[in-house]
């Protein structure tokens, strides 16, 4: 795998940790994003490790937060883009939480785009030229059987379907995307129940963003590289 640079949203914890953890071991120079990065203890640790960490506060869906970071990087060459910040938040048929929905909505969907579309200039000065989308199975039409969960799977289809249409419109731009599931992993978002660990997930999903080049661009794929049904 060439080292050369990776911008993650969402690193403080979770899978943006190991993923930021696992690049970092590579030798790549990692943008690695969070909130608030004065409370982000575990990803300022990883610091002290690899000099090639550099941490930047961004909120996603404040749109001016990513406008001025793109802003402020404009020299930085990027050649991998990982939205992987998002929100679980949920609810029932006949309890709507309805500024829940707006906000995951936000998070989930709009800001992967909002992101991607401001940093463009900066994968284009990239060699990999990738963007990545952290997804779920919960975003597949085709998978839901259940029912349930509206808030959760609405966002995460919406972001399918953002990453559909950037497939079709960065082509021609050389840009490659990925849809991608991490499976259900033990995480704070993911639940002491889930099936897998981060390092499995974090494992298979860097060898799926290793394979990504413009011929497979667009796929839908689990961490272990299954396609999933839209």
């Amino acid at each position: 795998m060439e080292k050369t640079t990776v911008l993650i949203t969402g690193a403080n914890r979770g899978l943006g940790l190991k993923l930021t953890e696992e690049y970092a071991k590579l030798g790549w120079h990692v943008i690695a994003t969070c909130r608030n990065p004065d409370k982000a203890r575990e990803l300022n640790n990883l610091t002290g490790h690899y000099a090639s960490i550099n941490i930047y506060r961004l909120e996603v869906k404040d749109s001016e937060q990513i406008k001025k970071l793109a802003t402020q990087l404009h020299n930085q060459a990027i050649d991998i883009l990982i939205n992987n910040a998002g929100i679980y938040r949920s609810c029932t048929l006949g309890n709507l939480d309805k500024q829940a929905w707006l906000e995951s909505f936000a998070v989930n969907a709009i800001a992967p785009y909002e992101i991607t579309n401001a940093f463009l200039p900066h994968l284009k000065q990239g060699q990999q030229k990738k963007v990545v989308s952290i997804t779920s199975k919960m975003g597949s039409i085709d998978d839901n059987t259940s029912g349930g969960s509206y808030i959760y799977r609405s966002s995460k289809t919406a972001l399918n379907s953002v990453m559909r249409s950037l497939q079709h419109d960065l082509a021609h731009q050389n840009i490659a995307t990925l849809t991608l599931h991490p499976g259900w992993v033990r995480t704070d978002m993911g639940g002491l129940g889930a099936w897998i660990n981060v390092d499995e997930s974090v494992s298979g999903m860097m060898r799926q963003i290793e394979k990504l080049n413009l011929s497979n661009s667009g796929e839908y794929l689990d961490y272990a590289g299954k396609k999933i049904n839209w």
